[in-house]
């Protein structure tokens, strides 16, 4: 599933694209269809996201609320405009450019006051210049749930997906299984700050990169470019423990067994 950097890096690829034209919009799929017809031949104002949502706002109050969700696609393209090809719940066309959306989650119009009620469900979104992280701490701090479960809930942190839970906690050297109750208050600001530079560069590069400049050198060649991600049974990067695995909420968890030690609590 797409993380958070993801979704900003499309709002700002749409925003820059289709902000300020008047566009035509369909539903060649049709299950969008009757939404389209609303928006069609309206002005697009600007698009935004928030941890793992697209927001597109267009006048009249119209509010377009996208979820890629696993398999979704937005891709935008430059004139000529093409016949659809599959299954396109949604085509944006104006004067210079043409998108499409295809195998979204979610795609539906909101009115504002359900985007004022989805963006209280979320959590603080490291990409968002008005996020706190002291909500998410507020959270963790009460909560004995594993902070690799909490990483991942999104009324927590907005935007984080399993690349990034994976590799953030072996940054900092925390267990996933360490309760949040465990986790203490300068160790998740650490992880906070950390997660602004690094989804940061990934807007900015379109890929998550989580290896440090100084360890790059022990990524080999046609190697998966993490430290722990999908790394389970090869040797740690660092001390050469072996990557071990395990299901938590339905996702596979990632980590150092030497790196990032177990939690004993107190007897």
């Amino acid at each position: 599933m797409p993380e958070g950097h993801s979704l900003r890096r499309l709002a700002d690829q749409l925003d820059a694209t289709f902000a300020g034209s008047v566009v035509r919009t369909s539903s060649p799929q049709g299950r969008f269809a009757e939404s389209a017809a609303l928006l069609d031949g309206t002005r697009l104002l600007r698009a935004d996201a928030a941890g793992k949502h697209l927001l597109v706002d267009f006048a009249g109050d119209r509010l377009l609320h996208v979820h890629l969700g696993l398999y979704g696609t937005f891709l935008v393209h430059r004139p000529p405009v093409t016949p659809p090809v599959g299954q396109v719940r949604l085509r944006l066309v104006s004067e210079d450019a043409w998108a499409d959306l295809r195998g979204p989650t979610a795609c539906e119009l909101y009115t504002p006051e359900q985007k004022t009620e989805l963006l209280a469900r979320l959590g603080p979104d490291p990409l968002r210049p008005d996020a706190d992280p002291l909500r998410a701490w507020e959270r963790i701090r009460r909560s004995r749930t594993a902070i690799g479960a909490l990483l991942m809930d999104q009324s927590v942190i907005a935007g984080i997906g399993n690349v990034y839970r994976a590799e953030i906690l072996f940054r900092h050297g925390l267990h996933p299984l360490r309760p949040g109750t465990a986790v203490k208050r300068g160790q998740l600001l650490a992880m906070w700050d950390d997660l602004v530079e690094l989804m940061a560069d990934g807007v900015r590069v379109g890929r998550i990169e989580t290896v440090r400049s100084e360890h790059l050198h022990l990524v080999g060649p046609g190697q998966r470019p993490a430290y722990v991600y999908r790394r389970a049974g090869e040797p740690c990067r660092l001390c050469g423990r072996t990557v071990l695995t395990q299901e938590l909420v339905g996702r596979n968890l990632y980590w150092c067994p030497r790196c990032q030690p177990a939690y004993r609590g107190r007897a």
